[in-house]
């Protein structure tokens, strides 16, 4: 594990000046048409079952809220399951306060693979749970912490899956992964209370750090996973979009419902607002429009499956391993 913030951020001006010259290539030299299905064939599997064993790894911590002993824990956790595959591992300490005001120590941990390579992809997702759960239909339980199986497990599940693929296989572009902390201790209809790591990473990025685009997944481990096209991500970034469920859909990933979805303020946008061009990936609807799990004491791993992780993590995977051909 490499806990020098200053390594992350030279490696990644590096990439600056290289990305910046492949994109006066691509502005310059006419580019094909994507070919997905030429570019299938080299794309390891993911393993969805190891995966689930992921969300369940972080769930058997308990609730992971910042300051609780779940959270400790889940950040050793990380840093050690990443430091065995990525060729670089750094961490971001801040302090946040949650709606109420209490403050905390939060981590974002960083993590980089084919450190060498120019053109670059950022993945994200946020590994802190809901202290409260608010939305619970019992009010009784609005001060219980929140399990967070779907709502903050299993995007870091498919992450750590994703991890250990790319050691065994070296991907043919830069990945980072972040993993964000203090996205969810914020307060409805108060924006600035939500997402604390996103901000704090996109606040504190150097000037070089400039992905291809990233990609967020957020409660991507339902059951009843179906996918929408989130409507900041289709404003923003739709060709990112597009290629996105153009793979899910040769894959027949019915997980990828290719429709319009409302709009989520999710780890997606502080990113889009310092200029790195982010897609968000999330069924909000948990496990439905009549039924919600969202913020309850109800969050569990029996509402997830490993289906579901498998059905993200392979797109992504399809996203890593074929952007050097499209």
């Amino acid at each position: 594990m490499n806990n020098r913030p200053w390594l992350h951020c030279l490696l990644l001006l590096l990439a600056l000046a290289a990305v910046s010259c492949t994109k006066q290539q691509e502005q310059s030299e006419p580019q094909p048409s994507p070919r997905i299905e030429e570019a299938l064939v080299s794309v390891p599997e993911f393993d969805s079952q190891s995966a689930f064993k992921y969300l369940t790894t972080q769930t058997d911590f308990g609730p992971r809220n910042p300051g609780s002993q779940g959270h400790r824990a889940c950040l050793t956790f990380l840093q050690t399951e990443l430091s065995k595959y990525a060729e670089a591992v750094t961490v971001q300490n801040f302090s946040g306060a949650d709606y109420k005001g209490k403050q905390y120590q939060l981590t974002n941990v960083v993590s980089s693979f084919n450190l060498q390579a120019t053109d670059r992809i950022l993945l994200t997702a946020h590994w802190d749970t809901r202290p409260w759960a608010d939305e619970d239909a019992n009010t009784a339980k609005h001060n219980t912490p929140v399990l967070g199986a779907n709502d903050g497990a299993s995007g870091v599940a498919v992450m750590l899956e994703i991890a250990r693929v790319l050691k065994q296989q070296p991907p043919p572009i830069g990945v980072d992964i972040v993993l964000f902390d203090g996205e969810d201790i914020g307060k409805s209809g108060s924006l600035d209370t939500w997402c604390l790591g996103s901000k704090h990473f996109a606040r504190t990025k150097a000037t070089g750090f400039n992905p291809r685009f990233a990609i967020n997944i957020d409660m991507i481990g339902d059951k009843m996973l179906a996918i929408p096209r989130e409507e900041y991500s289709e404003q923003n970034v739709p060709d990112v979009v597009n290629m996105i469920f153009s793979i899910a859909g040769k894959l027949n990933l019915h997980q990828f419902a290719d429709k319009r979805g409302s709009a989520v303020y999710d780890d997606h946008i502080p990113l889009n607002d310092v200029g790195i061009r982010a897609v968000d990936l999330i069924d909000f609807n948990y496990p439905d429009e009549t039924n919600r799990y969202w913020h309850t004491t109800e969050d569990t791993p029996d509402k997830c499956s490993a289906e579901s992780l498998g059905a993200v993590g392979k797109v992504l995977l399809y996203v890593i391993y074929s952007k050097a051909q499209m």
